[in-house]
Parts: C-alpha cells; sequence; structure tokens
C-alpha cells in the first residue's frame, strides 16, 4: 500500500455566524516542510497543529490555510488596517487602469482581502476552536484519501514498469543460448586472421574460451534481478511500503540490470537492457512522488 506526497483536502463548516475552512495543499519533499497559515486567535493552537501533521502527513511540502469569515450580522468588534486597505486598494486600482475596468467595487474587494479587517477580540473561545480543529480532522481525512487514490494510481504504474523489466528478462534468456556461438565463431574469426588457422592451438583456444565465457555467465544476475523484482511488488503491497524503501529496491534493481549490459557483449542483448533501464528510470521518476 502506498500513498502520494501530492494531495489535497478540503473542508468547511458554520458556526456563530462564522464560516471556517481548512484546505491542505502538498508536494513531494524529502522531508515534512510545513508551511500553516492560522488566524491569529488561534496562534496558540500552532502546536497541536503542527504536532498532528508530523504524525499524519510524514513527509511533503505542505501548505495548510485556516481561514475564518464572519458573516455581516456578527457582533465581534472589529477594525480596519488603513495602511493594508490602502496597499490593496492602490494595486487593484492600477489594475483597473490598465485594463481599462471603470465599474469595479475596488473599495469592496480591498475590504475583503486577508487582515484588512482585524477583529479586536485575540483569542477565539473554546467552541470555536473546536470547530476549527473538526474543520481541520475533516480536510487531514480528505486530504489522506486523496492521497491514497493517487498512490493507487502510482502503484498501478510501478507495477506495468515491473512487468516490463521481467518482459525484458525473458528476452534476454531467449536472446542467451545465441551469444555464446557468436562469440566463439568472432574470436576464431580473430585468431584465425591474426596468425592463420594452422597457427592456432585449440585446445588452448577452447580453455581460454571457456574462461572468457565464464566471466560473461549473468546466471547469477538474472537470479538476482529476479529477486529484487518479486520483492519490489512484495513491498508494494506491504502495509508499511514506503517510497524510501522502494528507492532502496530500486537502486538494487538498477546494479543487476548494469551488470548484465556489461556482460552482455551482444547488440541485440544490450538493446533489450537498455529497452529495461529506461522502464527503470520511469520507476525512480515515481518513487520521487511516492511517501
Amino acid at each position: 500500500m502506498i500513498k502520494s506526497m501530492t494531495g489535497y483536502g478540503l473542508a468547511t463548516k458554520d458556526f456563530a455566524n462564522a464560516k471556517y475552512t481548512v484546505e491542505i495543499k502538498s508536494l513531494n519533499s524529502k522531508f515534512l516542510e510545513l508551511s500553516l497559515k492560522i488566524p491569529k486567535a488561534f496562534s496558540d493552537k500552532e502546536f497541536v497543529l503542527r504536532n498532528d501533521c508530523s504524525k499524519q502527513i510524514e513527509r511533503g511540502k505542505v501548505n495548510i490555510s485556516i481561514s475564518v469569515e464572519y458573516a455581516e450580522t456578527t457582533f465581534k468588534t472589529s477594525s480596519i488596517n488603513q495602511d493594508l486597505l490602502k496597499h490593496y486598494y492602490t494595486q487593484l486600482k492600477a489594475s483597473a487602469d490598465k485594463l481599462g475596468d471603470t465599474g469595479s467595487n475596488l473599495l469592496q474587494m480591498a475590504l475583503n482581502f486577508p487582515e484588512v479587517v482585524q477583529y479586536t477580540s485575540d483569542e477565539g473561545t473554546e467552541d470555536e476552536w473546536k470547530t476549527v480543529y473538526q474543520t481541520f480532522g475533516e480536510a487531514l481525512i480528505n486530504f489522506q484519501n486523496f492521497r491514497q487514490d493517487e498512490g493507487d494510481v502510482l502503484k498501478q504504474d510501478l507495477v506495468l514498469r515491473i512487468s516490463n523489466i521481467l518482459e525484458g528478462m525473458a528476452l534476454v534468456s531467449e536472446q542467451e543460448p545465441f551469444r555464446i556461438p557468436a562469440i566463439r565463431e568472432r574470436l576464431n574469426h580473430f585468431l584465425e586472421d591474426a596468425v592463420g588457422t594452422e597457427n592456432v592451438d585449440k585446445n588452448r583456444f577452447e580453455q581460454e574460451l571457456i574462461y572468457y565465457i565464464d566471466k560473461l555467465d549473468i546466471t547469477e544476475e538474472k537470479i538476482r534481478l529476479k529477486s529484487h523484482l518479486d520483492y519490489f511488488l512484495e513491498a508494494l503491497k506491504d502495509k508499511d511500503a514506503n517510497g524510501k524503501k522502494l528507492g532502496f529496491i530500486s537502486q538494487e534493481i538498477g546494479r543487476e540490470i548494469n551488470t548484465m549490459g556489461s556482460k552482455a557483449n551482444d547488440a541485440k542483448m544490450q538493446q533489450i537492457v537498455v529497452g529495461m533501464k529506461e522502464e527503470l528510470e520511469k520507476i525512480k521518476e515515481q518513487l520521487l512522488n511516492v511517501l
């Protein structure tokens, strides 16, 4: 079971003339890089949220935004940040003038920007925090479900790539019986052209050929490669499977494929090995986004 590090979760909840919204986005990263935007009224709860994220999200470049929109009927005292309002209004007016737009209500738009309207109460009530935390929990569930769905798609692609490498192994095995006779014939022609047929010591030639061919044998590489590929597929099913573990296995797969290529000494077999390497590179690219 694998999850993608790419995820998205959104949840909203209405309570006491206010709308609470939590949005979670993530991209791939080696570690947990958390950016948390939270209303000032709940700034003292930031540690609680960060602790939950480190336990449940684990890894990824994560952006979490928590916002509260109060209804017009709310009686919570507030003030307007005049400097920030002027800044937003100036930016909007410049854009409107550039586009020739004269009908927009720029002041109303500027008032709706974050932190322009500031509420004088610096602390949220316990009921308000409970609502925020429940909304955060729902957004986190949606976020994890998104990651799982993306992980299922990644898993299907990884299984396909492993199957393609296994097919490449089968083609290598089919080509292997033709390799040794071709090497024997090539070396024999080389000796005959170099020293003449009558000067070739056939017994010595056979001894050297056996030694040379033994160095080119790829039986052990095929056995180890098959073992690594099977282990990779099992790791995909493992409850504790993760991108780092799969990355380590893919490195071992690469070593065996590279050794097979270096020992191939056969054009067709090397072409097959190149195809296997291409599939492995696609696997490594996908693993960068696996949790």
